[in-house]
């Protein structure tokens, strides 16, 4: 393999430590004093798997693996549900966290029990899993159900006891996406709300993954369409301008341009991998290329965004925030990741774009 498609684990292995990853750096330094969360950890526990099986660093990024697991496991409360924020003294912050945090607990718990490469640790994943299941339905914020799902896919396709009853829950959650859609869509708005906010293209990814998992063509359909939509306001002469969080884009207003967040580009890139895997359409090869391209410059500000493996937190209409914390790292590197994959069937010029940031 050319390991020169795979990127460096240099700035996640700064920000980890024993316990976890810290959240946020000064520049590229880790900022102890803001801690950790599940949020992050349950994100950087997919991307060491994912560089355990394509990277030159596979024992450091499975000793990072086995770090992040204990902090997930850590996270579970008696009840299922899962903490989110620690201080850097170990002390949890919280009675229960976030509806994200434990949709993303859930993600990373169904990823892991199918990839883990050990037996040992996918049996952790499970139990674990089947411990947060019951608290699937309680989830009310539609990227909380989105990552929940995300999970649940994986957990599927790994088969095993632990998919008994996920088609079911599954169909439940992607049932409410395509209710939220059928509530809001309009003559020129395909979307599931009225409002594009943050990881907005997970929600078309969710579609096309619940619809190959149950073989939901109409599911799969609402994915293709949805993400049609998506890509007509954010793709501007091949380059992603993501919606930016300085308002959002609410419908009937102007849309924000900046700032511009990392995971943007992390959930296209997904969402263009789910569309090619449901589609064979090669040209969502091309999609992903230009979502990875945003790290590398190809963006509004033609500014490259990564150094050493590290991503910084966000562009702006006068440039790069220079901070390169977890949740922007680990978006970049999911991204090169997914690209560098040998068992990803995407377009060689997405591949050509994982070489040109590495």
């Amino acid at each position: 393999m050319d390991f020169a498609h795979v990127p460096s684990l240099e700035h996640l292995i700064a920000l980890s430590d024993d316990v976890g990853i810290v959240q946020h750096a000064v520049w590229d330094v880790p900022n102890r004093s803001t801690g950790y969360c599940t949020d992050d950890v349950a994100r950087a526990f997919m991307v060491a798997l994912a560089a355990a099986k394509v990277g030159s660093q596979r024992e450091e990024a499975l000793r990072l693996a086995r770090r992040y697991l204990a902090f997930l496991i850590d996270a579970q409360l008696p009840d299922g549900r899962f903490h989110n924020f620690m201080s850097y003294d170990r002390a949890w912050l919280d009675d229960v966290g976030t509806q994200d945090a434990n949709g993303r607990a859930i993600w990373a718990l169904g990823y892991g029990l199918r990839f883990a490469p050990r037996e040992s640790w996918r049996e952790v994943c499970r139990a674990a899993l089947e411990r947060a299941l019951p608290h699937v339905p309680e989830l009310d914020h539609v990227r909380s159900r989105v990552y929940a799902a995300l999970g649940l896919t994986h957990a599927v396709r790994a088969g095993g006891s632990a998919a008994a009853g996920l088609p079911v829950l599954l169909r439940g959650l992607g049932e409410d996406l395509r209710e939220r859609y059928e509530r809001a869509a309009a003559p020129g708005w395909d979307w599931f709300e009225n409002s594009l906010t943050y990881d907005n293209a997970r929600l078309p990814e969710a579609a096309l993954r619940i619809g190959m998992v149950l073989e939901d063509r109409a599911l799969v359909d609402l994915g293709l369409k949805t993400l049609r939509f998506y890509e007509s306001i954010t793709i501007e002469e091949e380059l992603f301008v993501p919606i930016g969080n300085a308002g959002w884009y609410v419908r009937g207003a102007s849309r924000a341009r900046y700032g511009q967040q990392p995971l943007e580009a992390a959930s296209l890139v997904d969402a263009a991998l789910a569309a090619q895997a449901a589609s064979g359409d090669a040209r969502y090869g091309r999609l992903a290329s230009i979502g990875l391209g945003w790290y590398g410059g190809r963006n509004s500000r033609g500014t490259a965004m990564v150094v050493a493996g590290g991503c910084f937190d966000g562009l702006e209409e006068g440039g790069p925030n220079r901070n390169m914390g977890a949740e922007s790292t680990l978006a970049y590197l999911a991204s090169a990741l997914a690209l560098a994959d040998p068992a990803t069937k995407v377009a060689r010029d997405a591949r050509e774009e994982v070489r040109s940031i590495s």
